[in-house]
Parts: structure tokens; C-alpha cells; sequence
């Protein structure tokens, strides 16, 4: 018998952006009113907590928790939910996926997500795109790693926050590999043709875009938290939370097939500047990161 999952799957083909709209303002639009899809994995296991709910012992935000912080998707959608349900006069913003579900409550949790649509079905014709999209998820859970060992060592009192934007740095590019797969597939070969060019300058011959600005307008447009929108905000590197963010995910992306990556000496230099110590300790400090990450 088919799971809940599984009977959520729309029967009408999936409709995909095949050319860039005309601007910011325009793919605003357009990602305000779609659906976002989530990790197959969280679907099945959030489908497997709804037939608990009643069990209450078995069902609490933090082992609700633990299955949405592993999805940046599915964490983005709760977060923009969250927002949305905030009172005005409330005194702080839902800054974590525990403190979003302990204000929503489980029951209204349910009622509120329906059985989830999945990036697995979505992309299912499109299996180069889900291969683009997965390795944009895994690098995404890099920067998380990276950003928290950064900002733990610089005891930064918004580690949780910082991790989180690291994490969600590139949800923009997520959702082009969803929506727009042929699109995101151009990208992605015109960086591999020329390592060189920058990702900004395709972007915005590809997309009339570029990814940072969708992303910053979105959380905005989804009222996120002011401080996950600001650590988000390239455009101000100086600030330390930004800057730790911003390294964390340069050195994701430069590391994802290993540790010769011609950038990757301007990376340390600029983590050693980060975190106050030489190039040679910023080196080894990073390197027991990534060996901690791969024994988990």
C-alpha cells in the first residue's frame, strides 16, 4: 500500500520555468506563490510523526526538531510559516525551528503541513537536477558545520543564528534547481566550462538576477527574522556574524571535492583574520572540522 507520502503526489505533470523573468520584482512573484518541496526522507518522516500525534510522549518539538533542521527546505517553509502566525506586538522573532514549533504548538503544527511535497518527485524527470540540488543540500550542511566551529571559537553569542543562515545561505539556488531546472543546469555548466567567471556575472546573464539579492527579498517578503536576515546580508561583510556566515560558505563550496582548491589559501587567510590566529592554526582548526564532520 502506498504511504501518505506517496498519495500526496500530484497526478498533473510539474510545470518548470524555462526562461528568466524579466527581474527582481518578477521572480519575487513568481516564488511567492509556489510550493516548495521538501527532502523525500523529511516527508516520510514527519508523515510517520503524524500518526503518532495523538502519543504524546513520542511527538515534541525537539524530535520534531531533529527531523526539520536536517532539511534547509522544510526548515525555510516552518520559519516563513512562523512569521507569518507571529502577533506584531510579539517581543522576539522565531529564530530557531525548536522555538517556531514551541510557539505553534503540535497540533497546529499538523493541521498547518499537510502530508509534504518532495524534491525526489519533483525532479524525477529531471535526474541531473536532482543530482545538482543534492549536492547544493550537502554543501549547505557544510556551511553549517563550518559557521557553528567558527563562531563557537569566537563565542559569539548568535552561533544558533549564524549556523542557521549558513545553512540557508543558498535556499535561492534550491529552489531554482526546483523550479527552473533547465536554468539551473545552464548555470552549472557555464561554471564548469570556466571555473573562473563569477557566479554573480552568470546569474545575471542566465536569470537577469543575482541569487544573494532573491534570497535576501524572499526572507524579507516572508518576514524571517531580522537577525537571520542581516547575518544573511553579504552587501555588509564587515560585521563579524556576516563575515562568518560568508566564509563558512565559500569554504563549503571550495571544499566539496577536496582540499586543493586554488582559492582555498585567500579562504584561510581571511578565517585566520576571523578568528584571530595564524593561517597555520586557522588551517588545522578547519581540517579537524571537516575530519569531525565526515566521522559522524
Amino acid at each position: 500500500m502506498a504511504n501518505s507520502t506517496e498519495l500526496a503526489v500530484k497526478a498533473a505533470p510539474h510545470v518548470y520555468l524555462t526562461e528568466p523573468l524579466s527581474g527582481l520584482a518578477a521572480w519575487l512573484c513568481y516564488f511567492r506563490g509556489t510550493e516548495i518541496p521538501v527532502l523525500a526522507e523529511t516527508a516520510d518522516a514527519l508523515e510517520s510523526f503524524r500518526a503518532q500525534e495523538d502519543e504524546r510522549d513520542n511527538v515534541d518539538a525537539g524530535s520534531l526538531s531533529e527531523v526539520i533542521e536536517n532539511d534547509p527546505l522544510m526548515t525555510l517553509k516552518l520559519l516563513a510559516h512562523a512569521a507569518i502566525k507571529r502577533k506584531p506586538d510579539a517581543a522576539t522573532s522565531t529564530e530557531t525551528v525548536t522555538s517556531a514549533l514551541l510557539m505553534m504548538g503540535i497540533p497546529p503544527f499538523f493541521n498547518n503541513f499537510g502530508p509534504q511535497p518532495t524534491v525526489q518527485d519533483r525532479l524525477q524527470a529531471h535526474p541531473l537536477a536532482l543530482d545538482g540540488l543534492l549536492e547544493v543540500l550537502k554543501r549547505a550542511e557544510r556551511a553549517r558545520i563550518f559557521a557553528l566551529g567558527f563562531a563557537v571559537h569566537r563565542a559569539d553569542l548568535d552561533a544558533a543564528a549564524i549556523q542557521l543562515a549558513a545553512f540557508l545561505h543558498d535556499f535561492a539556488e534550491m529552489l531554482l534547481w526546483c523550479h527552473a531546472p533547465s536554468l539551473a543546469l545552464k548555470i552549472q555548466d557555464a561554471q564548469r566550462r570556466d571555473a573562473t567567471l563569477r557566479s554573480a556575472d552568470i546569474q545575471r546573464s542566465v536569470l537577469n538576477i543575482e541569487l544573494d539579492d532573491l534570497r535576501q527579498a524572499l526572507m524579507k517578503e516572508w518576514h524571517l527574522p531580522e537577525l537571520l536576515v542581516h547575518i544573511s546580508d553579504g552587501k555588509h561583510p564587515d560585521h563579524p556574524s556576516v563575515r562568518n556566515v560568508l566564509l563558512a560558505v565559500r569554504l563549503a563550496r571550495h571544499t566539496m571535492r577536496g582540499w586543493d582548491n586554488a582559492a582555498l589559501p585567500d579562504d584561510i587567510d581571511d578565517i585566520a583574520a576571523l578568528l584571530n590566529a595564524s593561517p597555520r592554526i586557522a588551517l588545522a582548526f578547519v581540517h579537524k572540522i571537516d575530519q569531525s564532520e565526515r566521522s559522524e
